[in-house]
C-alpha cells in the first residue's frame, strides 16, 4: 500500500485543509493500551515519521488524519490516540464507538502494562461493534536488553483473544507502517465478508460523523 498523502487536522477547532473531503472511505481507528506504551510515539512516527525521546502524557483523546491508496480506492484514516490514564477512561470509551479498528499496545518492559492486555480487549468488547478489528502490539523491541515479556508470551495472548500480534518500535521505525497496513487489511477483508452475507450493508461511509452510529460497510475494498 503507498501512502503518498497526508491531511493534517486541528483537532482542537476541527480545522480541515481543503483536501479533507478528498476520499472515498474513512476508516476510524484508535490506538489504546497503558499509559506510557508509546501510543502517541507510534502515531507521531506514522503520521509525520517523527519521533521524541521526550514523554508527555496524553490529555484525553488527539487524533490525526492519513489518506492511503488502495486499490485505486482513497481511504482516509482517522487515528485517535487515547489516553492511558484511568481517569480518562470515561472519556476515551466513548470514543470506541463507530471505531472500525484497534491497536491495542503494551511495553514489552513493562509486565504490568501486558497484564491489562485482558482488560483492555474486555473494554473494546463493551464499547465498540462487533466488526471491529483488533492488532496487538507490543512496543519497544528496540529494547530488548530491557524485556521482561517474551515475544512468544505475547503471540499466545494474541492468538487466545482472537488479535493479530506484532513487535514494533516507533523510536526505531520498526513494523509501524506494517501494523497500519495490516490494519486496513483485515478491516477491508471483512468488509467484504460482511457485504458478501448482507447487500443492504453498501452505503456511503464517506459521509459518516463522528456522532454517527458505526461506519456502514463500503463496496470493493479488499
Amino acid at each position: 500500500l503507498p501512502f503518498t498523502q497526508m491531511a493534517k487536522v486541528d483537532s482542537r477547532f476541527g480545522h480541515k485543509d481543503s483536501s479533507d473531503q478528498n476520499f472515498d472511505y474513512m476508516f476510524k481507528l484508535l490506538i489504546i493500551g497503558n499509559s506510557s506504551v508509546g501510543k502517541t510515539s507510534f502515531l507521531f512516527r506514522y503520521a509525520d515519521d517523527s519521533f521524541s525521546n521526550s514523554f508527555v502524557s496524553t490529555v484525553g483523546i488527539d487524533f490525526k488524519v492519513k489518506t492511503v491508496y488502495r486499490n485505486d480506492k482513497r481511504v482516509k484514516l482517522q487515528i485517535w490516540d487515547t489516553a492511558g490514564q484511568e481517569r480518562y477512561r470515561t472519556i476515551t470509551t466513548a470514543y470506541y464507538r463507530g471505531a472500525m479498528g484497534f491497536i491495542l499496545m503494551y511495553d514489552i518492559c513493562n509486565e504490568e502494562s501486558f497484564n491489562a492486555v485482558q482488560d483492555w480487549a474486555t473494554q473494546i468488547k463493551t464499547y465498540s461493534w462487533d466488526n471491529a478489528q483488533v492488532i496487538l502490539v507490543g512496543n519497544k523491541c528496540d529494547m530488548d536488553d530491557e524485556r521482561v515479556v517474551p515475544a512468544d508470551k505475547g503471540k499466545q495472548l494474541a492468538d487466545q483473544l482472537g488479535f493479530e500480534y506484532f513487535e514494533a518500535s516507533a523510536k526505531e521505525n520498526i513494523n509501524v507502517r506494517q501494523v497500519f497496513e495490516r490494519l486496513v487489511d483485515i478491516i477491508c477483508v471483512k468488509m467484504s465478508e460482511s457485504v458478501d452475507t448482507d447487500p443492504a450493508m453498501v452505503t456511503g461511509a464517506k459521509n459518516t460523523r463522528l456522532t454517527d452510529n458505526p461506519p456502514q460497510l463500503p463496496q470493493n475494498c479488499a
